[in-house]
């Protein structure tokens, strides 16, 4: 084993001291590497070989070298690009070219004006009606959980078990959230009497089980059998299992209701989701009123671009951060905060015994939150320019005062929710995260272009429903796994860098018009199975 010790004349980092050791500095991966080899042969300590060479992983992946340091030394370890968060160092070196970049695209005018020999419009509602309804097979009870449209997609699929089962839909509860603690009942969102009188041709809804039903279980909901069904379960499922039970009781309690039903079923059945996603669901009149007022006000401040503007959806959040376990650049107190976060929102799941997160893994598989100074740089270098006017949908912005200067550096004409509206507007909403993101929805949803950063409910609902209004989403999706490695080169230029947004836009754009593939969603997908083909000779 003589072999693998230091060799005389060893220079520089490689160098040995005598003894055979070398000197200074942390052991580099090589003396590691001859440590487990020594262990193995001179002891055989074979049990030790798996802990250290996992060790040894560890120290490759999640060991750094200093950027700015320059090219990488001998027994420094080396870092996939889009491991850490650099990019503010790229926006730095590349802000005078953005600043100089007079040839941009003006995307706002040429995106998705491509000529057509087909279009995609709603089916015919009339084809969901029945004359009349068959005699009830009871009550149908769900809870619904999450955020805004978690909530809304327990209530779509409510609907259209209810119509599966012939059964009654008593209008939804909502859970108290641990994240969200928005109280919020049905009525406080959505417009209730609409709700109930637009499916009324096809699914029973009433806003309490009636007392006779009540009294039935001793004015006790705990004692209405709860189905506790399993996630995604199918259409057979639900007749052979659910409905006996449903005709034997005459209610039936499913709670939690949150993706209870398969993303297959038939097309009868996939109707009635979009049935009541597009056309039932409409928002509380208080809610539509400010949302119109606004939509109105982001129009009007966008005369510069003929009333046309850009949304984008912002998940910079302290509590998409915590969840998401990546890492920018806040350091031991960003760190902290983030600790505290995860503990008080979902309680030592990200810190039992044996998980292991890797940051720098996550970042490079496009799972970390983009910044809005990502979204700034990616935005500019499809072409959009500083008199777009931006609308950002979010929460309250981690370090908001620090993460949105460069944004609004890029796009000084910005506008969230609180901008756009008094105080005194939005007072009824204050504490009410659902109410908000309502607002937020409206106002996506009439966009121009929609920006989607983070793949959650809320742009995959939209992403949905803008191709149910205008038979393309007009959504931009960027890849994050590529962005990352080039917001990790520090070499690119901009015009380069223009390059490859161009491309990103134009992948974005041939996504707009998909059909829903079997297992995907219909609240994403809804043609061809809520939309049907029309002949068409204008652009979208």
């Amino acid at each position: 084993m003589r072999g693998l010790g230091c060799r005389a004349g060893g220079r520089g980092n490689g160098a040995c001291a005598p003894g055979g050791k070398t000197s200074g500095g942390p052991p580099s991966l090589g003396r590691l590497m001859y440590l487990v080899a020594a262990t193995v042969f001179r002891r055989r300590g074979v049990f030790l070989v798996v802990p250290l060479t996992y060790l040894a992983m560890m120290l490759l992946f999640l060991r750094r070298w200093n950027p700015e340091a320059g090219p990488l030394r001998a027994g420094a370890v080396w870092v996939p690009p889009g491991s850490v968060y650099r990019t503010p160092l790229l926006f730095e070196k590349l802000w005078p070219s953005i600043q100089a970049d007079v040839n941009r695209s003006d995307a706002l005018w040429t995106a998705w004006h491509q000529e057509a020999t087909q279009r995609w419009k709603p089916c015919p509602q009339e084809r969901l009606h029945k004359d009349d309804l068959p005699p009830s097979n009871g009550f149908l009870i769900i809870e619904a959980n999450g955020g805004l449209n978690q909530q809304r997609l327990s209530i779509c699929d409510a609907v259209a078990v209810a119509g599966l089962l012939n059964a009654t839909l008593v209008i939804p509860k909502f859970h108290l959230n641990s994240v969200w603690h928005d109280s919020s009942k049905f009525e406080d969102i959505f417009d209730e009497d609409y709700f109930i009188e637009k499916l009324k041709h096809n699914v029973r809804v009433v806003k309490e089980l009636p007392e006779d039903i009540y009294q039935r279980f001793d004015n006790n909901i705990s004692n209405i059998l709860n189905m506790r069904t399993k996630a995604l379960s199918s259409k057979t499922y639900y007749l052979h299992r659910v409905l006996p039970k449903l005709l034997k009781m005459g209610a039936i309690r499913i709670a939690p209701f949150s993706k209870r039903l398969a993303r297959t079923v038939p097309s009868s059945i996939q109707r009635l989701r979009c049935l009541a996603n597009y056309e039932a669901l409409q928002f509380a009149p208080k809610i539509k009123a400010l949302a119109e007022r606004m939509i109105d006000r982001m129009v009007n401040n966008s005369s510069k671009s003929d009333g046309k503007y850009v949304a984008v959806h912002l998940r910079f959040e302290k509590d998409m951060i915590a969840f998401s376990n990546c890492v920018y650049d806040g350091g031991k107190k960003e760190k902290l905060e983030m600790d505290e976060a995860r503990e008080r929102g979902w309680r030592g799941k990200f810190s039992k015994p044996g998980r292991v997160i890797i940051p720098e893994a996550r970042r490079r598989d496009g799972r970390c939150p983009l910044t809005p100074l990502e979204v700034g740089m990616m935005l500019r270098g499809m072409g959009f320019d500083t008199t777009t006017l931006l609308y950002v949908a979010s929460g309250e912005i981690y370090s908001a005062e620090k993460y949105m200067a460069p944004l609004h550096q890029l796009f000084p004409h910005l506008e969230t929710k609180y901008t756009l509206s008094s105080v005194d507007e939005l007072a009824p909403f204050k504490g009410r995260s659902s109410q908000l993101a309502a607002l937020d929805y409206s106002i996506c949803a009439q966009s121009d272009i929609f920006v989607t950063t983070q793949g959650t409910n809320f742009p995959h609902f939209l992403m949905g429903h803008r191709r149910y209004l205008y038979g393309h989403s007009k959504t931009i999706r960027p890849d994050k796994r590529k962005l990352v490695v080039l917001f990790d080169n520090p070499n690119i230029r901009w015009d380069r860098f223009k390059h490859h947004m161009h491309e990103m836009f134009h992948q974005s754009d041939q996504k707009g018009i998909e059909l829903r593939k079997p297992d995907a969603s219909i609240y994403t997908f809804p043609m061809p199975d809520c939309m049907c083909l029309e002949a068409a000779n204008t652009s979208f």
